[in-house]
């Protein structure tokens, strides 16, 4: 850890957030020789204990290895082929290993992730600084510093470039002058309503269900490790769910399948999470890179998030990396379109698979129609089955 109290400090790029997006660019800038320095506004214990997605594409999963972080990911992760959509009570299983050549997903949690991610750059001296409060970014057209407190002292960091992983609520997006910032967004009128809990997971594979009562959720964490959610109005409370009537609900969305392999048990953790598409464009002003949920949120159902995050920085340590090495500019000039062209794809597929499984207070009845339209469709077409299976595991980078 460098020492805080020496004054200024200076390096190559600043990363503002030490979430997963933060830390495998952190990674990846060290493995080819380019210094950064991680600014965490929380606790390592804080950051460690979040409970976030799970569900990792094939292109995540690659780059994990490629940073050298990967080796507990394959010994613990659960490799997934599929997943079943269920309307009226039938299960509809995409085969996305057929379907797309082989893909798959990795079902491992974002919090192991995270840990391995700390512990592989604490352990090599990385320059990675928590409890960084109050960051305000400076002079971004021009001679990049960071300014936060920790300890009740004023820090300083010099730098070439700043990378904003910051997340939603982060000081890195609201730096870009509104004039030059486009953001668009929608709310959906309703929330998930998630539980966590150490009882082994109902199904091999996740499965989301359509039911009259709204959309639910079986997935899991690892073999002894499920988290369940339920479609739930906005204006809910967690105190309205005690766990019995959780699980009752979820048995009866699920179906009577679901339903027969569940194990019930005591809730770990549950929460109530809004739901809304986010793309804030563009993803760079002068010498300020957005990625992750600095720049975009899409809604769970199409397990994206986590993943836009690592595409975002496999775009940009190209090419942070490819300027250190020759001075060449194109990768970062590049980085905004790149990263948003695939940004806007996992957005409409997250969309889409929200409206295709979710019921919306206020839809007339011909949407219900369609709906059973199109999930009748997949059902019966292998080229809607392979449609959606690709954007599942994930598009090509």
């Amino acid at each position: 850890m460098p020492d805080e109290e020496r004054g200024p400090m200076r390096t190559q790029v600043a990363i503002i957030g030490g979430g997963p997006s933060g830390l495998l660019l952190s990674q990846i800038l060290h493995q080819a020789g380019v210094d950064s320095v991680v600014l965490e506004r929380r606790s390592r214990e804080h950051v460690e204990s979040r409970i976030r997605a799970g569900v990792l594409e094939q292109v995540s999963v690659d780059m994990l290895d490629r940073a050298g972080v990967g080796a507990r990911m394959h010994a613990e992760g659960l490799e997934h082929d599929g997943f079943s959509i269920v309307y009226d009570g039938v299960p509809m299983r995409i085969d996305m290993r057929s379907l797309t050549d082989g893909a798959h997903v990795m079902v491992y949690g974002q919090t192991e992730l995270t840990r391995d991610l700390n512990d592989t750059i604490v352990g090599r001296g990385g320059n990675l600084i928590f409890e960084a409060e109050d960051v305000a970014l400076h002079d971004i057209e021009g001679r990049p510093y960071v300014i936060w407190r920790k300890d009740g002292a004023e820090h300083r960091l010099d730098c070439d470039f700043i990378a904003g992983c910051d997340g939603y609520h982060g000081a890195s997006r609201a730096s870009i002058p509104a004039a030059v910032r486009r953001e668009y967004e929608k709310v959906y009128p309703f929330g998930w309503l998630g539980v966590l809990a150490d009882v082994p997971p109902c199904d091999e594979e996740l499965i989301y269900s359509n039911h009259a009562r709204g959309f639910a959720l079986a997935s899991m964490r690892s073999q002894t490790r499920s988290r369940y959610y339920i479609q739930c109005p906005l204006d809910e409370h967690l105190e309205d769910w005690p766990d019995e009537k959780l699980w009752d609900e979820l048995a009866i969305r699920l179906g009577p399948q679901a339903a027969a392999r569940m194990t019930r048990g005591p809730a770990l953790e549950k929460s109530i999470a809004p739901l809304r598409s986010f793309v804030a464009e563009p993803m760079r002003h002068g010498r300020l890179f957005l990625a992750g949920d600095a720049a975009h949120i899409v809604p769970p159902t199409g397990a994206k998030g986590l993943n836009l995050a690592a595409s975002d920085i496999h775009y940009l340590s190209e090419g942070l990396i490819a300027y250190y090495r020759s001075g060449a500019t194109g990768g970062l000039d590049s980085y905004s379109g790149k990263a948003l062209a695939r940004v806007w794809k996992a957005e409409r597929f997250s969309w889409y698979l929200t409206g295709l499984t979710h019921r919306f207070p206020d839809a007339a009845p011909i949407e219900r129609k369609l709906q059973i339209a199109e999930l009748d469709y997949i059902r019966c077409s292998s080229a809607a089955q392979r449609a959606v299976a690709e954007n599942y595991v994930g598009l090509p980078l």
